[in-house]
């Protein structure tokens, strides 16, 4: 824009009706001191030295504190009052947009998986579930969000994670001996407000009771057992050992499942408990050997038992009908007696019957008519042995 000089002025600075000067501030002086043209520019450049000046063309730079107090004044004219102070209505509307912001901000909402438990200058109200709610604004009431159906992991013991670990998982048994036994807890809150009021750190408290309760348990249990056949019993003993304890705690906790993750002796002595358990399974090992040759030779003796009493029961009952029917007959009794019994005999023996009418020299009879049946002749070349029946 142009300058407005006022030559009429006598060189005056210029001023804006209402008198106000001009934001571009007084013109550039002249040559000489009749306000003529300004002094000719020098070729190559506008912001050296001899150039045009960036506040103007050809003139100075504008006055930043005559911008200044010009935009203070602008504010004041919006926000009113002039020079009076602030308008009383802007006040009041900024006044009023705070407040309601301050009470928006008791807008909350709980997720399906948490409940809410709310305080009134930090005292137990009542507690809501999901959805939107509200509540007064901080500093009155506060709110504290609890998830409840999402299941906690707490691990005790373990030998990768330091030496309190270590500690937690060596364990006494009733035997006396040592076992390193780590056990993972599965839990989840029941009650928020008992959760956030009754203990002071429910994970602490958890890991605590755990340790305690599965110490408890062990203690009781012998060693081998608890590596080979009794997890099961302890981890449910355990778990409810936990229960009774944190249910007198009050700690608004459920334990749903105690996990045994790994049972058996220490880390340096794991070697000898091998040799150890090798030694015990090989002396059942035999044992049970020796048990089942005694039971056979005890059931064997109890056939035989039986076998030779139904005999002789058997003889008996013979021997007393031989009895009725020798008194009835005794010579025809005899007789058949005798036969039977020569029958039996003979019947085993090699026999050679020789007419002897008409013999008169001696009859040579083969080796083999006296060796007993079933028995293998003898090699060629031996000397047999002859029989010679008259």
């Amino acid at each position: 824009m142009p300058w407005n000089d006022n030559a009429n002025s006598g060189g005056k600075p210029d001023k804006k009706p209402g008198g106000k000067p001009s934001p571009w501030g007084a013109p550039p002086s002249g040559g000489g001191d009749d306000g003529g043209s300004p002094p000719p520019r020098r070729p190559g450049g506008t912001g050296g030295p001899g150039g045009r000046k960036p506040g103007g063309p050809g003139g100075p730079a504008p006055d930043l504190n005559d911008l200044g107090r010009q935009m203070s004044d602008r504010m004041r004219e919006i926000l009113g009052g002039g020079k009076g102070g602030m308008n009383p209505r802007i006040l009041g509307l900024a006044g009023a947009a705070i407040v309601g912001l301050w009470a928006l901000s008791g807008i909350y909402i709980v997720d399906s998986d948490q409940e809410a438990v709310v305080t009134t200058f930090g005292a137990y109200t009542g507690w809501n579930g999901p959805g939107l709610h509200y509540h007064a604004p901080f500093p009155i009431q506060r709110v504290q969000k609890v998830s409840v159906t999402s299941v906690r992991r707490t691990q005790l013991g373990g030998t990768g994670a330091g030496e309190q670990q270590l500690a937690e998982s060596l364990m006494l048994t009733s035997d006396e001996n040592i076992i390193d036994l780590d056990f993972t807890v599965q839990w989840k809150v029941s009650d928020a407000s008992d959760y956030l009021f009754n203990v002071g750190d429910p994970e602490a408290t958890v890991r605590a009771v755990a340790e305690s309760a599965m110490r408890e348990v062990v203690g009781k249990s012998l060693l081998q057992a608890l590596i080979t056949t009794e997890r099961g019993r302890a981890q449910d003993q355990a778990r409810v050992l936990m229960q009774q304890t944190l249910n007198r705690y009050r700690a608004g906790v459920t334990v749903d499942l105690v996990l045994i993750d790994n049972a058996g002796p220490p880390p340096s002595v794991v070697d000898a408990f091998r040799q150890v358990t090798a030694a015990e399974q090989q002396a059942e090992s035999v044992q049970n050997v020796a048990r089942g040759a005694a039971a056979k030779i005890e059931q064997e003796a109890r056939a035989y038992s039986i076998q030779a009493q139904e005999l002789a029961k058997g003889d008996a009952a013979r021997f007393n009908q031989l009895y009725a029917q020798y008194k009835l007959a005794p010579a025809v009794t005899r007789d058949r007696l005798y036969i039977e019994t020569m029958q039996t005999v003979l019947s085993k023996a090699n026999k050679v019957v020789i007419d002897s009418k008409g013999a008169s020299a001696p009859i040579i009879l083969p080796p083999d008519v006296f060796r007993p049946r079933g028995q293998v002749p003898p090699a060629a070349g031996s000397d047999p042995r002859m029989g010679v029946a008259r």
